[in-house]
């Protein structure tokens, strides 16, 4: 079949549509985090913000990078005046879940358990890693495999939620959750580790962030 018959293969006119915005400020993300990583020129992210302006849309239109940012805005400033980071994530019937960074949790990480919580129908309340388990988690990282970040992260806390699971209900149920995350959309405001890139990717997590470093 010749390329000039594709559009008769188009059923969703709209979805393919939304689907291509959502791909220009995916890839415009890339390549501004790429700039600050020194691995392109502007060149590559003034085509791209033209490419968003003919479409009419900004980075604003991803309604993950506004949520994200609007929580990190709501943490409040630290005490050397920076902002806590903070994640959100596009549910599939399109409910908006955030999280920050805290002392025991990088805000991916942090991310994942909520839509997780989210989905099995778990009260936010309820801490699915104790404290008391994640401690010991931390002071192996910083101790023994010399690390400077203790927070834990996402595959960390997968690993911690699978052995729970076999005495918690409830990290059994948070678990089975995960296939449902496939093709969500997520945004960081800032840019994350290889890991927890590599952990979203595989949960099949459409993932942005912004430049910002740690």
């Amino acid at each position: 079949m010749g390329v000039n018959m594709v559009g008769f293969c188009i059923s969703d006119d709209d979805a393919v549509r939304e689907a291509s915005k959502q791909e220009i400020i995916r890839r415009y993300f890339q390549a501004v985090c790429h700039l600050a990583n020194g691995r392109c020129n502007d060149a590559e992210i003034k085509k791209l913000a033209l490419l968003q302006q003919q479409v009419g849309i900004n980075t604003a239109y991803r309604r993950t990078t506004v949520a994200a940012r609007e929580r990190r805005a709501l943490s409040g400033a630290q005490h050397d005046g920076t902002f806590s980071h903070a994640a959100a994530i596009e549910l599939p019937d399109g409910r908006i879940i955030t999280a920050e960074a805290g002392d025991l949790l990088g805000s991916s990480a942090a991310l994942l358990l909520n839509a997780m919580k989210e989905l099995a129908g778990i009260d936010h309340s309820v801490r699915l890693i104790p404290e008391n388990i994640i401690e010991p988690i931390q002071q192996t990282k910083i101790s023994y495999l010399h690390g400077k970040n203790p927070r834990l992260h996402t595959d960390e806390v997968l690993v911690a939620l699978s052995v729970l699971s076999l005495q918690d209900e409830n990290c059994r149920r948070a678990l089975e959750t995960l296939p449902l995350l496939k093709g969500c959309q997520a945004h960081s405001t800032v840019m994350l580790k290889q890991v927890d890139w590599k952990t979203f990717k595989k949960l099949g997590i459409d993932l942005t962030t912004d430049p910002a470093k740690k």
